[in-house]
């Protein structure tokens, strides 16, 4: 567990939104928790280069997993780093600001083993979150924009 102080060191570098799927701290009900890059489990350490701010959700679907698979090309590939690659380069979002969609094999596997739509348990809760905010202006965040995609 880190310390309070690191954990406001990552969460001012993440500008208070999860690095994964980019929902904003203020509005979720828990607290962000501070992500391994490298799990512990695997030999990550608690270093603030290996830290990333997370939503509850975002973390537990990506648990200790490292890698995913591309539903597109089936290829097992590295998830997102938010330390290593920039958010813009490997996702965008619909042009109704409700789904995330990956754009290259790191995004999809990353979308995949997230499951950051809530499209495997078919409730798309997180769809409903995010189509609220966008109405109350909090979504999406300003450094995002809207794009059309095939999705």
């Amino acid at each position: 567990m880190v310390s309070n102080y690191i954990r406001e060191i990552v969460a001012e570098r993440a500008k208070y939104l999860c690095e994964y799927c980019h929902s904003p701290e203020f509005i979720n009900t828990d607290r962000f928790t501070v992500d391994h890059l490298i799990p512990q489990s695997l030999g990550g350490s608690d270093e603030v280069e290996n830290l990333a701010l997370c939503c509850r959700r975002c973390n537990e679907r990506r648990y200790n997993f490292i890698s995913g698979i591309d539903p597109e090309t089936k290829q097992e590939v590295n998830l997102f780093n938010p330390r290593k690659q920039k958010w813009s380069e490997h996702f965008i979002w619909s042009l109704d600001c409700i789904k995330i969609v990956g754009i290259t094999p790191i995004g999809r596997a990353t979308c995949n083993r997230l499951d950051m739509n809530d499209e495997r348990n078919g409730n798309g809760f997180i769809q409903k979150s995010r189509r609220l905010w966008v109405r109350a202006g909090w979504h999406p965040p300003q450094e995002d924009s809207c794009q059309e995609s095939e999705d």
